[in-house]
């Protein structure tokens, strides 16, 4: 049976760096896939992945709006709902 993976793909930058400490930080319990191809990476994990909006301000040390996730995405597997407070990849069942 194959993994259902869901995670977002970022374009290389301080967010993206700053995403991935959220996601780690948020995700404790799961283990993550991390492909860093440079010009953006992919961060994936069976079943989704959430990423706090407190989480990201912690590790970027500024205020961050949830929506502005969207500019950094390449891509994404699995479905994506943003809120004000968090950014969730999941698959629907």
């Amino acid at each position: 049976m194959q993994k259902r993976l869901a995670g977002p793909v970022l374009r290389g930058s301080d967010v993206a760096v700053a995403v991935l400490e959220a996601i780690r930080e948020d995700n404790g319990d799961k283990a993550i896939s991390v492909h860093d191809h440079g010009a953006y990476v992919r961060i994936e994990a069976e079943d989704g992945l959430v990423v706090h909006r407190t989480s990201v301000e912690a590790a970027l040390g500024r205020p961050f709006n949830m929506q502005e996730i969207e500019i950094h995405l390449a891509s994404f597997s699995g479905k994506i709902e943003v809120t004000e407070d968090h950014a969730r990849w999941f698959f629907k069942t």
